[in-house]
């Protein structure tokens, strides 16, 4: 859905009405974005709120009306990585038994979203952005402020862990052990 560009120019100069508009516009894709990074339903709330709140606050600050989505999802992904820095202090007992331990076949299956949930935070993020958000490469590199080769080599490395995923739950099924990829 293409945002209305009239939209970005009234929310700009303080029109609330149009940045309700926006908002709505683009909820459900900032939404799957948060959950794609977070993966709780409390701290993707967390995250909407406190980068919409954010963007109200800040909106007038936008010289340019057409960076409007790449500035909003940037704000999102600054608070959801906070909200992970966060996380990391508390450990759950269950995270430590997440990937270790016997597991049954049907319990070890990898599907491509959990594989793209066990990817480090740098590359899940682009993924995210890229296949699930649909992004160009550039749109993705001003969000999160690096070069576009920068993400090229991200997704590069992305599709090879998820391949080495892939590989790994083919050799699992076959019954062929696995010692994974050093990198």
């Amino acid at each position: 859905m293409e945002l209305s560009e009239e939209n970005i120019r009234l929310a700009i100069a303080g029109d609330r009405e149009a940045f309700v508009e926006l908002m709505k516009q683009t909820e459900l894709q900032l939404y799957q974005t948060a959950w794609a990074i977070v993966k709780r339903p409390e701290d993707c709330d967390d995250a909407m709120q406190e980068a919409i709140l954010k963007a109200f606050r800040s909106i007038h600050t936008l010289r340019e009306p057409s960076y409007f989505k790449t500035w909003i999802f940037r704000i999102l992904i600054n608070e959801c990585l906070k909200i992970l820095e966060r996380n990391k202090r508390t450990v759950a007992i269950s995270d430590t038994t997440l990937f270790g331990g016997s597991q049954s076949n049907e319990y070890s299956a990898v599907d491509l979203r959990d594989a793209v949930d066990r990817l480090d935070e740098n590359l899940m993020i682009v993924v995210v952005l890229h296949y699930y958000q649909d992004m160009s490469i550039n749109q993705i590199a001003n969000i999160l402020q690096l070069t576009p080769a920068a993400v090229k080599t991200r997704l590069f490395r992305a599709r090879q862990k998820l391949q080495q995923s892939y590989k790994d739950q083919q050799d699992q099924k076959e019954g062929k052990i696995s010692y994974g990829t050093v990198y």
